[in-house]
């Protein structure tokens, strides 16, 4: 018999020792931007931010391209101030991740949607030519000079920024592959 007020069930389990403690290489705090890899998320932010800011001034003629562009640019923006703040405000050093490996699947996976995104915004530019309606009798085109030089520049932006999510996908891996061996 057991005593007034007594369970028969065990005590649940402490789950300190099921939850491994956060792996990070970078530092937290403003550290973090006197890193190379912090660096280069501040450049990602930078021209990410030009590049949303001049696709969204044209008249976007191809919705299709565009929109996609927009899409990939704006999302990969705001991750990556999400992504800078868990490191800048130390929320990396309070959740159980491998942030090694977190770090290079986003920015990988970024990476390639941002390459994407660079040639169809180049696509898009390449385009400026042809006549915005093909049965109108009007020489209209698709990108008028404004449009056209604004959209060699988000070209431009787009590329550097798929080049910085690129750099840091690389600095993710070597930082990865060296805290794993």
């Amino acid at each position: 018999m057991l005593p007034r007020g007594a369970s028969s069930m065990p005590p649940p389990p402490n789950p300190a020792p099921y939850f491994p403690p956060p792996r990070v290489t970078l530092p937290s705090g403003l550290e973090i931007l006197r890193t190379f890899s912090g660096a280069v998320i501040f450049l990602e932010i930078l021209f990410g931010t030009i590049v949303w800011i001049l696709v969204a001034s044209t008249q976007v003629p191809l919705p299709l391209l565009q929109g996609w562009v927009m899409f990939v640019a704006v999302t990969a923006w705001f991750l990556s101030i999400v992504f800078l703040s868990v490191f800048l405000f130390g929320y990396a050093n309070r959740i159980a991740v491998n942030w090694n490996q977190a770090d290079f699947i986003f920015h990988g996976a970024t990476f390639v949607f941002y390459f994407g995104a660079f040639l169809l915004q180049a696509a898009t530019t390449s385009l400026h030519h042809f006549p915005r309606k093909f049965n109108s009798t009007t020489q209209e085109r698709i990108l008028s000079g404004r449009e056209y030089n604004i959209s060699i520049a988000a070209s431009i932006f787009a590329f550097a920024t798929a080049i910085c999510y690129g750099c840091s996908t690389a600095l993710a891996l070597r930082r990865w592959r060296l805290n794993n061996s």
